[in-house]
């Protein structure tokens, strides 16, 4: 085979791998999105698979060595999209970015298959020094609005980022964490329903803080309760010796 039918082949392969790629990235909004009604409206209106398509053709440029186009592209879809995604980062299949508004990912960020996002995100890096600076996010995670992971950290594949949380530590497979910082809530051992789906019912997160609150006013409830009968019994102990004492 010549070296030019080489490439050629070479290069149909990469598109064929785009196209999939892209294709995997509209169906699965289809799957996660009650309010996306067909293939053509999620390819032409929203904005989190625009970012992706973007984000794959950068990607391609960056490995190959042409960074500054792959930085203006990467630009480009930050402008249209209010996304930023480094063209440099390492993304799999079928991640879901909803909404996508704000959503940040740093270039040494690795994302598996079935991840979802919604808007606000950060994977960001806390470190000036070259390497791993960024998180990895394994397969079928789910992060809430709002939620900034920092550092190169794992969050462990189908756990649960509670909105707003903040992680720095590593979280292990099919946890639930919520807070500043983030801690364990909940072990999550279902995350699909019976068709398959990812479970998005991310709403449904405990309250540790509500909890232990309650478990306090329970425990005083008790105590004031046992105070009141130990002064009753003390008092009718008072009487009874009272009614016992002679009279003059």
């Amino acid at each position: 085979m010549s070296l030019a039918a080489s490439a050629s082949m070479i290069h149909l392969r990469a598109r064929d791998n785009l196209l999939r790629r892209v294709r995997g990235d509209v169906t699965c909004v289809l799957q996660r999105d009650p309010a996306a009604r067909n293939a053509l409206e999620v390819a032409l209106l929203y904005p989190g698979v625009h970012a992706l398509v973007l984000y794959r053709v950068a990607n391609s440029l960056w490995r190959h060595g042409l960074k500054f186009p792959a930085r203006f592209l990467s630009w480009f879809g930050r402008l249209v999209t209010n996304i930023d995604i480094h063209p440099g980062a390492t993304i799999g299949e079928r991640l879901f970015i909803d909404h996508g508004a704000g959503v940040v990912i740093g270039e040494t960020a690795v994302i598996e298959n079935d991840v979802t996002l919604y808007h606000g995100v950060t994977l960001g890096g806390t470190s000036w020094s070259p390497g791993k600076r960024h998180p990895t996010i394994e397969s079928g995670v789910l992060v809430g609005a709002g939620a900034k992971i920092l550092g190169p950290i794992t969050v462990g594949a189908r756990s649960r980022i509670g909105a707003n949380s903040v992680v720095i530590e590593d979280v292990a497979p099919e946890m639930t964490v919520v807070g500043i910082p983030a801690r364990i809530v909940k072990v999550e051992r279902r995350r699909s329903g019976p068709d398959g789906r990812i479970n998005l019912e991310h709403h449904l997160i405990p309250d540790p803080v509500g909890d232990a609150i309650s478990v306090l006013i329970d425990r005083i409830d008790f105590l004031e309760a046992r105070l009141a009968h130990l002064q009753a019994r003390k008092a009718d102990a008072a009487l009874r010796n009272s009614e016992k004492e002679p009279k003059p």
